[in-house]
C-alpha cells in the first residue's frame, strides 16, 4: 500500500542522481549519497533505482582449444543461448494468436554449474565436445538494472519523506548537509551529482510559470486602464501589487513554510487581490471627485467610506484559507495568502491615500476656502 502523494508526479519525492562514465565509480558515489540520506530523520525507505545485484554466470572461452577444435565464439554463444534460454525453432498458432516453441535443454541439466559444464558444444568436424573444455563458468554480480541518463550511467538514489514534510524541504536539507557538501566538493571529474524528484520537477514547472508572467503583467495593466482611463492613476495601482510580498514572506518565515511552486502560485494571485482593492479606492476617489469635492476631501472620505468594504472582503479571504493552511501540500500557499492580505490590506487602506496624495501633488485645502 502506497499513499497518494501530493505535489509532482515523481516515484520519490527525494530524489538524487549520480552520474559518470564508469558504473563501479557511479555505485560507490551512490552508496555515499545513501548513507547521507540515511542520516536525515525525516527520510524513508532509502533505495536505488538499479537495485540489488543479481547473479551473473559468465563463461570464459579458451581462444586457443576453440580455434583447435573448430569452434567460433558466434557458435559457442547460440549453443549456451539453446542451453540456458532456449532457441526458438518453430511456431504454434492458437487462434490469432502465435506461441514460439523453444528448445532448450531440460530443467536438471542447466540449473547447477556441474551439470552445465557437462552439456555438448556441437564442432566445425561435425563432432561434439564437453562444454567444460572450451569455457570457464563462474559465478559473478552485476547490478539488477542499469539506467542511463545522456548516454552516461546514472544511479537515482531516492526516499520517502515522513508524514507532515514536504519533498523539496528534506531535498534541501540532504543537499545542505555536510557530507553531502565534502561529496560534492571531491567528485572526480566527469562525475556528477544532480537533485532530481519533486524539487527538480518544482523548479521546471516555477521555470515555465515565470516564462507567462509578463504576459499577465501586460494583461493586467491594459485592464486597468480601460478601468480608470487613466495612465498615471493605472500605474498608480499597478505598483501597488508587491505590497502582498512584504506580508508573504513574513508570513512563510514565521510558520516555517518553504516558497515552493503552490506559495508562488499563492503570492501570484495575491496580486490580483491587492489591486482589486486599490481599484475600489482610487475608483472612490475619483467619483467623489466628479460630485464637486475637493481631492483632499475626496481622498480623506474614499479611505473611510471603503474601510468596512476592503476589511470585510479580506477578512473573508483570511478565513476561508484557514482551513487549507493545515495541509502539507496546500498550506504554504495558504500561509502566503493570508499573510500578505492582512498586510498588503492595511497598506492599501493607509499608504495608497498618502501615495495618491503625492503622486498628484495634493495640498489640503484650508477650512475657510472650503466653506467658501
Amino acid at each position: 500500500m502506497k499513499l497518494l502523494p501530493n505535489g509532482p508526479p515523481v516515484p520519490y519525492p527525494v530524489q538524487f542522481r549520480v552520474e559518470g562514465e564508469d558504473p563501479a565509480r557511479v555505485r560507490q558515489i551512490a552508496d555515499r549519497v545513501k548513507q547521507a540520506m540515511r542520516d536525515n530523520p525525516n527520510t524513508v525507505g532509502v533505495n536505488d533505482n538499479w537495485n540489488e545485484d543479481v547473479k551473473q554466470l559468465r563463461l570464459t572461452l579458451d581462444q586457443d582449444k576453440a580455434r583447435a577444435l573448430g569452434v567460433s565464439t558466434q557458435l559457442l554463444a547460440r549453443a549456451a543461448q539453446t542451453i540456458l534460454s532456449g532457441t526458438p525453432i518453430a511456431q504454434y498458432r492458437e487462434g490469432d494468436e502465435l506461441i514460439d516453441i523453444v528448445l532448450r535443454q531440460p530443467l536438471d541439466e542447466r540449473d547447477t554449474m556441474t551439470r552445465l559444464a557437462d552439456a555438448n558444444v556441437p564442432t566445425a568436424s561435425g563432432r561434439y565436445v564437453p562444454l567444460s573444455q572450451l569455457v570457464k563458468a563462474e559465478f559473478g554480480w552485476e547490478p539488477g538494472v542499469i539506467w542511463r541518463e545522456n548516454r552516461e550511467y546514472a544511479i537515482t538514489v531516492q526516499s520517502e519523506v515522513r508524514d507532515g514534510i514536504q519533498g523539496p524541504t528534506v531535498t534541501d536539507q540532504v543537499w545542505n548537509s555536510y557530507d553531502m557538501q565534502v561529496l560534492r566538493a571531491h567528485l572526480p571529474p566527469g562525475y556528477r551529482l544532480v537533485i532530481a524528484g519533486a524539487a527538480e520537477e518544482s523548479e521546471k514547472a516555477t521555470s515555465a510559470l515565470l516564462a507567462n508572467v509578463p504576459l499577465a503583467l501586460f494583461a493586467i495593466f491594459t485592464l486597468l486602464m480601460l478601468q480608470l482611463h487613466s495612465f498615471p492613476r493605472s500605474l498608480l495601482v499597478f505598483l501597488t501589487g508587491p505590497l502582498g510580498f512584504i506580508g508573504a514572506a513574513a508570513a512563510l518565515l514565521i510558520f516555517q513554510r518553504p516558497f515552493g511552486f503552490v506559495a508562488q502560485l499563492g503570492v501570484i494571485a495575491l496580486v490580483g487581490m491587492i489591486i482589486r482593492n486599490a481599484v475600489i479606492l482610487v475608483d472612490q476617489i475619483e467619483r467623489d471627485e466628479e460630485r464637486g469635492v475637493d481631492t483632499w476631501t475626496a481622498i480623506v472620505e474614499a479611505a473611510v467610506r471603503r474601510l468596512r468594504p476592503i476589511l470585510l472582503t479580506a477578512a473573508a479571504a483570511v478565513v476561508a484559507m484557514i482551513p487549507l493552511s493545515r495541509s502539507v501540500f496546500w498550506g504554504p500557499m495558504a500561509v502566503a495568502i493570508m499573510g500578505g492580505l492582512i498586510v498588503a490590506t492595511a497598506l492599501t487602506l493607509l499608504f495608497l491615500p498618502a501615495l495618491y496624495a503625492a503622486w498628484f501633488r495634493v495640498k489640503r485645502v484650508p477650512a475657510g476656502d472650503t466653506l467658501a
